[in-house]
């Protein structure tokens, strides 16, 4: 069976989605939709931009998002998933590629998503950091021994958690896996505390948008992060998408239930390998490869 999968923020690179442009009329076609649903030229930015014009987040989202389900649309009849799953954002690329939201609204939403959590990051002052190479356990306990707001975000693979919180809870919460034997706790260089309750005003904002979208039964089951459980139920899909900003993606749980599944193949659709990379780490025996067009 084959499983696909979509990366969330930080896959993207300069350059991305140019050779879909500039070699499928159908892709351009939906590029220049876009264009115009964001009412400005990501396109350009996407191919031409410099990495810090990508960062953004009212970029970077809607880019990766693009990347994704153009490069789906672009594959036609080769583009058959028996499952589908998202990184974060690209729960929402996931949905989009598997017929439970149009093209149009799940851009709309992601452009939605990206601006309340651009807004979410300057009310409170937050931030994330990667915990390599200690126990899952652990890191939850001394998450949840600590009274500021700092709580495990990224179940990423076996070894590799992120956790993200204010900026005092994320130090506070550094100093103390330090003292319980970590060696590896790194800042991550992003604009704010993701899928943890920094993000609660994000969350308000969207949910609103989400309950107005057309959720439909996607052509095969969705595994969400927030559960890591396989769905086709329109109204489960809205909330558990609802609840993503504030909870953590379990990415890990989410692999080893598609696998369990019978997932044969895993083929990441959009920038980068990152997906590719954290399979492999919670199964050395998955087989990962990159979505293509065939001439």
């Amino acid at each position: 069976m084959k499983a696909y999968v979509f990366p969330g923020q930080g896959a993207q690179y300069p350059g991305m989605g140019r050779e879909l442009y500039d070699t499928s009329p159908g892709a351009r076609e939906m590029f220049e939709k876009a264009n115009n649903i964001l009412g400005f030229r990501i396109t350009d930015i996407m191919f031409t931009g410099t990495t810090e014009e990508l960062k953004q987040t009212r970029v970077t989202q809607p880019a990766i998002f693009l990347h994704s389900v153009i490069l789906t649309r672009a594959m036609g009849a080769g583009f058959v998933p028996a499952m589908v799953a998202g990184h974060s954002l690209g729960e929402f690329s996931a949905l989009v590629a598997a017929g439970a939201l149009s093209f149009d609204a799940g851009l709309m939403l992601v452009a939605a998503r990206a601006d309340a959590m651009q807004k979410a990051c300057g009310l409170t002052p937050s931030t994330m950091a990667a915990v390599i190479g200690m126990d899952d356990a652990v890191v939850e306990e001394v998450c949840a021994s600590l009274t500021e707001i700092v709580l495990p975000a990224n179940y990423n693979s076996p070894g590799q958690i992120v956790i993200s919180g204010t900026v005092e809870g994320v130090a506070r919460a550094t100093e103390e896996l330090k003292a319980r034997g970590g060696k590896r706790i790194i800042p991550l260089a992003v604009s704010g505390g993701f899928h943890s309750p920094c993000m609660e005003p994000a969350r308000l904002e969207l949910e609103e948008a989400i309950r107005r979208a057309n959720v439909t039964s996607p052509s095969c089951p969705v595994y969400q992060n927030v559960t890591g459980m396989p769905t086709t139920d329109p109204g489960e899909i809205m909330n558990n998408l609802i609840a993503q900003l504030t909870s953590p993606v379990r990415w890990t749980q989410t692999v080893r239930r598609m696998i369990a599944d019978g997932a044969k193949e895993f083929i990441e659709a959009g920038p980068g390998a990152v997906l590719q990379g954290l399979i492999r780490k919670i199964d050395s025996a998955a087989v990962t490869y990159a979505a293509s067009v065939t001439p």
